[in-house]
């Protein structure tokens, strides 16, 4: 006998069942979306439709003079088993030839800096050509993008007029089709009604030209500390990615419309907090209180979310003049310079990948040396723990399993999941590799930890 009758339960499951699904809705959990490990900054002035190609050539001659074996590769990022550090090494190599850089954005920000009107509006329009030629000719990156200027009361008509140019000579171009994976980057934002503005000109620009409703998606960059605390004292990033909403794509995650990630920006936030220049680096304490909010601000929402740049770069001290060599001494110089650099970004880009972040900036050729050592070392040294807890977890078929010291319930599937793909992606682990883990890569291609859970039960009978 029960008190709670079907009448009496009505109402609540009613409540009940509206309020969860507002928060399903609003927290659909991580995006099964290949997210890139780095976002490329250049000038618009420099952009080119083959310039990943370009950067792939130099950041393969970078590497061959600054580690040209694998114990000069290993001293250089403080790797102690030298059969670890050749496996690196060869994959970040393999990865320099075949897809150097994942994403880039053409910018026409701090990369490019306030120029003559007319000389942005000429390169808007050049920008918009190399673009449909990099599609055309297919060497565009697997993500690509423009960054603006701010949308302030100074800046505001500029960085709308670049935009606009870019894409209304983009659409004729290529028949109304964006790149793929295409996003435009929003530097500095301090309040909504920015991000309000941005939607209301892509929904004009998609209505004018022809783009598919909904498919200009919006980048916000959080480097003000305004955009992190609001006026009233609440948590920021929420209000600004709702302000983001708008015609939903197949792609961008359902709590923000339009929003697709949240990049932070480390010097410019670290000066909003009045830290001198000297102190301005991306493992600052203020820097983790930034990006942790951020995490928990996006937790579930399946917005991505960036760190910011390393601004040392991997270059020598010495260059020889024409018909003239370096002496042997110059050469070392040069070389621990450049190995001062690329540990300095590889200790920051792994203080990222060990809180969770697992996107940051590249500025340099030289830097993408650096990217893929720190993420393919940071995957490859927990494969196999990794891989032994996916393959009991999945055995145990949703149930609570206990693999070592490591106690995995039901939700941790997803992410066990997650970090197989993320590798996969970025060419940290082979496809061998990853069915290590007992999965075929039929299974691993779903994604979904719950389709691989439902695949391998018995059928009923």
């Amino acid at each position: 006998m029960t008190t709670l009758t079907p009448e009496l339960l009505a109402p609540l499951r009613a409540r009940l069942d509206a309020a969860n699904h507002t928060f399903s809705h609003a927290y659909p959990g991580e995006s099964e979306r290949r997210q890139p490990v780095h976002t490329v900054y250049g000038g618009a002035n420099l952009f080119k439709a083959d310039l990943a190609q370009k950067m792939a050539t130099i950041a393969a001659k970078h590497m061959v003079e600054n580690a040209p074996d694998a114990a000069t590769f290993a001293s250089a990022f403080g790797m102690t088993d030298l059969a670890f550090a050749g496996k690196i090494m060869e994959r970040v190599r393999s990865k320099l030839l075949h897809e150097a850089v994942e994403d880039f954005r053409i910018d026409f920000e701090d990369g490019y800096g306030n120029r003559p009107d007319a000389e942005e509006d000429g390169q808007a329009a050049v920008a918009a050509g190399e673009t449909a030629k990099g599609m055309a000719a297919g060497t565009l990156p697997p993500f690509i993008g423009i960054r603006i200027k701010p949308l302030t009361e100074e800046l505001a008509t500029r960085s709308l007029r670049t935009l606009d140019i870019y894409l209304t000579t983009l659409a004729p171009l290529t028949g109304s089709k964006l790149p793929a994976n295409f996003v435009v980057t929003l530097p500095k934002v301090t309040h909504p009604a920015q991000v309000e503005a941005l939607v209301q000109a892509f929904e004009l620009i998609e209505q004018h030209q022809g783009y598919a409703p909904g498919s200009l998606q919006v980048e916000l960059m959080i480097e003000t500390t305004q955009s992190i605390i609001d006026i009233d004292g609440k948590v920021a990033i929420s209000g600004l990615v709702r302000a983001g909403g708008g015609p939903v794509s197949a792609s961008p995650a359902v709590a923000g419309g339009r929003v697709r990630g949240c990049h932070f920006g480390t010097y410019d936030y670290t000066a909003s907090c009045n830290i001198t220049a000297a102190y301005q680096k991306i493992d600052h304490p203020a820097c983790d209180f930034a990006t942790h909010t951020m995490q928990v601000a996006l937790g579930g929402t399946g917005i991505w979310m960036s760190d910011g740049a390393t601004t040392i770069m991997p270059v020598p001290v010495y260059r020889a003049k024409p018909g003239e060599s370096l002496t042997d001494e110059q050469q070392d110089i040069n070389r621990r310079a450049v190995h001062r650099a690329w540990k300095l970004a590889y200790d920051n880009d792994m203080h990222a990948l060990k809180r969770g972040i697992y996107q940051g900036w590249d500025l340099h050729p030289g830097q993408l040396v650096v990217r893929y050592a720190a993420v393919y070392a940071f995957f490859l040294e927990s494969l196999a723990a990794a891989a032994n807890r996916l393959q009991h977890f999945v055995k145990a078929a949703a149930q609570a399993t206990l693999v070592g010291d490591t106690f995995d319930d039901a939700a941790t599937g997803q992410g066990l999941l997650n970090y197989f793909l993320r590798a996969l992606n970025c060419g940290a682990i082979s496809e061998a590799e990853a069915t290590a883990t007992g999965l075929s890569l039929e299974e691993l291609r779903a994604k979904s930890f719950v389709k691989i859970v439902a695949g391998r039960r018995p059928a009923s009978t």
